[in-house]
């Protein structure tokens, strides 16, 4: 009995365990197939989730140039650092090294960790420099990685910066040229498929999704040569005159093309620390003031096209100043009996007001509107402003004498400069370009007359004698070329009316005036070390300024002094 029932307690007890085994390869066998069959997508995508990632791929801003193909910005690759906060958060025994490296307060890394803590990707320094790159690299801290991105540079630096504007961090144009053709410059992003080691790491690309597009190449109408000699000469005057601040535009008057847009005080957009509005606001563009006598030329062309005036016509300007109301109108001196071509020569006000207060007002105001002056123009600048021409119905008798010469209205520098190069055309507008034209077709298809030729050419005629000895321009001009021009010297208004110690300098001129080229204005605001008027201030700008861009331009000398050969002196001897 007691072998019997040892011998089935025996057999059952190998075929429980044989069961147990057979059930236990079962369950294995089960979860064989439940993994890699039935789970396996669902497992796949969770292996994936912890290794596989998909990163974006940086995709470098489009270059700006100058006409010539001279670089103003560029992108250039760099390195950002950055965090997982969930990995370093496990290690902050090295936040004090990684602080270090970084250039960081220790506490302040801390707070923002702690304060990310649930998130995979912070920023702990954007565009770092390569040293510093790789002084925290080497400490191969888990949860620390690198990302390539593109940071601006703006090889003209100061020079070109009112200009060419600047781009924020994240590469997005911000103001100037930057701004207005953002989506031309901006690229568009790639994207790829990497695998991260569980510190974050990439550690193996699989596969590109879709490769990063560059941005457009923006290729400007300036000439880098010319701005570079305008920002010279213009930077050289504020500091000889102690002045304020100043401004120059160089127009190419057959394009409409902006060669030369410079300003006074100037900036870095390379240094982005000193990146503040009262810098980098394009004055040439953007301020308004009032022109003064530069505005003369088309008040006397407002009178020659009303058929009252010719250059010879007379006008009384004794005894140098005239009542308008209870207001009165003066010269420096009494000009006696001159014509109207000395009343530009000399810059009468008195004879200025004379000939406005015998036009209709609505023919003075078309004048004026016809020039541009009171509308944007069309330039494409951001915050670029309009100006101010008032309603001709509005005006009394004597903001009429006043607006003669300047005065009750308000302009830009390139506003201005449009405006005189429509006398260079001999009367033709024709559309204000920041970008090179390659399409002479498009300019002659969008420009549009707005005074007739002989006006433009009797206006530019007696502009020259502005230059030559005896007006009030003579420090404008240029050896060999004949100039047109006029002189403006601005008293500033203020709180309770007009400054007397406060001016403005201009200088408005054309060259060659006979065939022109070049137009250019120039603009010293408060002059502060003795000499305020324009003819002494601004005209010497204009002078080295056009005189260095007419010859980079290779334009052809309209003034040479006579030839005589050997021959005809002896001939001329013999008689």
């Amino acid at each position: 009995m007691n072998t019997s029932t040892t011998q089935i307690s025996s057999a059952w007890r190998n075929h429980f365990l044989l069961g147990v085994l057979l059930l236990a390869a079962a369950m294995l066998m089960w979860r064989m197939v439940d993994l890699h069959v039935l789970r396996h997508d669902f497992l796949q995508g969770q292996g994936n989730a912890r290794s596989l990632r998909t990163v974006s791929m940086a995709a470098h801003r489009g270059m700006i140039t100058d006409r010539h193909g001279e670089p103003l910005a560029i992108s250039t690759p760099v390195d950002s650092i950055w965090a997982n906060p969930q990995v370093l958060s496990l290690h902050r025994d090295r936040l004090a090294d990684l602080a270090k490296a970084l250039g960081k307060d220790t506490d302040d890394l801390q707070q923002l960790i702690g304060s990310k803590r649930k998130r995979e990707f912070v920023y702990l320094k954007r565009h770092s420099h390569p040293d510093r790159v790789q002084k925290v690299m080497a400490l191969n801290i888990p949860g620390v990685a690198l990302q390539r991105e593109y940071r601006r540079y703006y090889p003209s630096g100061e020079v070109t910066g009112h200009l060419v504007g600047f781009t924020n961090i994240d590469d997005v144009g911000q103001e100037g040229v930057e701004l207005v053709y953002d989506d031309l410059l901006r690229g568009v992003p790639g994207s790829k498929h990497v695998v991260k080691d569980r510190l974050g790491r990439i550690i193996k690309n699989i596969d590109s999704i879709k490769l990063p597009e560059p941005g457009g190449v923006l290729v400007l109408s300036i000439d880098r040569r010319i701005q570079y000699l305008a920002y010279s000469e213009l930077k050289k005057a504020v500091l000889k005159h102690k002045a304020k601040s100043g401004s120059a535009v160089v127009l190419d008057v057959v394009t409409g093309e902006v060669l030369a847009m410079v300003n006074q005080p100037s900036f870095n957009p390379n240094n982005r620390r000193k990146l503040k509005g009262r810098n980098y606001r394009n004055r040439a563009v953007t301020d308004v003031f009032e022109p003064g006598s530069t505005l003369k030329p088309f008040t006397v062309a407002a009178a020659l096209e009303s058929g009252k005036y010719k250059p010879s016509t007379s006008v009384n300007t004794s005894p140098g100043y005239f009542k308008v109301g209870s207001n009165t109108v003066r010269d420096s001196h009494n000009l006696g009996t001159i014509d109207v071509a000395t009343i530009l020569q000399k810059s009468s006000n008195v004879g200025a007001s004379k000939m406005a207060l015998s036009l209709t007002p609505e023919q003075h105001w078309h004048m004026l509107a016809r020039m541009g002056f009171g509308e944007v123009t069309g330039s494409g600048y951001p915050g670029e402003s309009s100006g101010m021409l008032s309603d001709y119905r509005k005006w009394r008798e004597i903001d009429r004498a006043t607006l003669a010469y300047g005065y009750g209205i308000s302009t830009t520098l390139l506003q201005l400069t449009q405006a005189y190069s429509i006398l260079a055309n001999d009367g033709i507008a024709r559309p204000i370009k920041l970008t090179r034209v390659d399409d002479l077709k498009y300019v002659r298809d969008q420009q549009q007359r707005v005074i007739e030729s002989s006006t433009a050419k009797q206006i530019r005629r007696m502009l020259q004698r502005v230059v030559e000895p005896g007006g009030t321009g003579t420090r404008a001009a240029i050896k060999n070329y004949h100039v047109a021009g006029k002189t403006g010297t601005v008293r500033k208004s203020g709180v309770g009316g007009y400054l007397e110690d406060r001016y403005l300098s201009l200088f408005a001129g054309i060259a060659p005036a006979t065939n022109p080229r070049l137009a250019m204005v120039v603009l010293i605001n408060e002059p502060n070390n003795g000499d305020y008027y324009g003819g002494v201030v601004a005209a010497p700008v204009f002078s080295n300024v056009i005189a260095g861009a007419l010859r980079l331009l290779n334009v052809s000398p309209d003034n040479l002094p006579e030839a005589h050969s050997p021959l005809l002196k002896v001939a001329g001897g013999r008689s």
